[in-house]
């Protein structure tokens, strides 16, 4: 794949210093628009390299290795998807979108590790008190947060891959099937997870002394149609696996939907899912542009993927452990695992394609501040 003429970075270059100027964002934000900014650039330092065959010499930059950058993102999901498929059942799994109403926004972005946990545990109670009551099971799932629509909008929902099995009473494990296409009612799973998620948020208001100044908006929100959105089941576990991954480690805007940045505005590509999901033109003045990218930056050391039930970390241990095996470590480099996975040789010579690249230097990273890293403030 071709490098894209504009990137993310430019984007922050170009219209950062008057973003921090209009919108003031937080210490945490700007320390993630720089590390974009500065990513795969001598900035970060790097390596010279030289082919074994044929000679020729590649200077590569270091990664910042940020979750939120367009350009890091794609080993670690491979990885991901590498490591799941060791744990996930040999069973059929369902597709469950947990969406709340867009009047929530607001409460959601004045404290969002509060409404995103909150988030987490309504669906997850949701589809468990599903699995006790049809079904006299534990289910399980694996959740994943995502904050975003096509044109950067905020609309933070829930991912969920949910197994159709369970474990009972005894302990033992145990195939279901839901009564039609999905695993339980989509219209029972919205109402529940309505009172679940509404009830939640009122608690943790109601504790800060911030509830009665938010009930115009929780009466107007409960008036309003909760979806839950759930696909049929999928085939092989290898399906549910690679299917969940592109939804895992994506970010808000990849580098290459950005068409381009002129002196006030950023286009980008998005498809409009209210017109059969036609690929559109989108045009933002670009402090805009960063205004909403800053929306979908998690908070500090927020865990956006989480596993509930049979899938937990808990009970897998307890699997382990009963079973008396011992889980060794990986021996393989990243570049070698990425190969076995991928079939991509990062040491391949690009020139010859036949050569290794060798490290034959390091690059060390640059001390000295440049104009967007002023603007910068590393203070919690």
């Amino acid at each position: 794949m071709s490098r894209p003429r504009y990137e993310l970075a430019d984007v922050i270059e170009r219209f950062g210093p008057a973003f921090f100027e209009i919108y003031a964002p937080n210490a945490f934000q700007k320390r993630v628009l720089h590390a974009l900014s500065v990513c795969r650039t001598s900035a970060l330092g790097g390596h010279k390299e030289t082919c074994t065959c044929c000679g020729k010499v590649r200077i590569s930059y270091n990664s910042c290795r940020n979750r939120h950058c367009p350009k890091c993102r794609a080993s670690d999901q491979a990885f991901w998807v590498d490591d799941l498929l060791e744990s996930i059942l040999p069973v059929k799994h369902y597709h469950v979108v947990f969406t709340v109403p867009h009047l929530l926004n607001e409460i959601c972005l004045s404290d969002s590790p509060g409404f995103y946990n909150d988030l987490f545990k309504a669906s997850w109670d949701t589809l468990r008190t599903f699995g006790y009551t049809r079904f006299g099971l534990e289910s399980g799932a694996i959740s994943v947060l995502h904050t975003w629509g096509q044109n950067l909008s905020f609309h933070p929902h829930i991912h969920m891959i949910v197994p159709a099995a369970g474990l009972t009473l005894a302990g033992n494990l145990k195939h279901v099937q839901g009564s039609g296409k999905y695993i339980y009612p989509v219209k029972q799973l919205s109402l529940v997870f309505r009172g679940k998620l509404m009830d939640a948020l009122k608690k943790r208001l109601r504790k800060k002394a911030l509830l009665y100044n938010c009930l115009d908006i929780f009466n107007e929100a409960w008036k309003k149609k909760w979806v839950v959105y759930c696909e049929p089941s999928f085939g092989k576990p290898i399906h549910v696996v690679k299917y969940l991954g592109l939804y895992t480690h994506r970010v808000a805007i990849s580098n290459q939907r950005i068409l381009k940045i002129d002196d006030k505005n950023a286009s980008f590509l998005s498809k409009d899912y209210k017109d059969n999901a036609k690929r559109k033109i989108t045009r933002l003045e670009g402090t805009e542009f960063l205004r909403r990218f800053c929306m979908h930056i998690l908070p500090f050391r927020f865990v956006k993927i989480r596993r509930y039930g049979i899938y937990s970390s808990r009970f897998r241990a307890l699997q382990y452990k009963e079973k008396m095996t011992i889980k060794t470590k990986n021996s393989e480099s990243r570049i070698e695992r990425l190969k076995r996975i991928t079939g991509f040789d990062a040491r391949l010579c690009p020139f010859c394609k036949k050569g290794l690249m060798i490290t034959t230097k390091v690059i060390p990273r640059i001390r000295s501040p440049d104009l967007l890293r002023n603007h910068l403030t590393f203070s919690y």
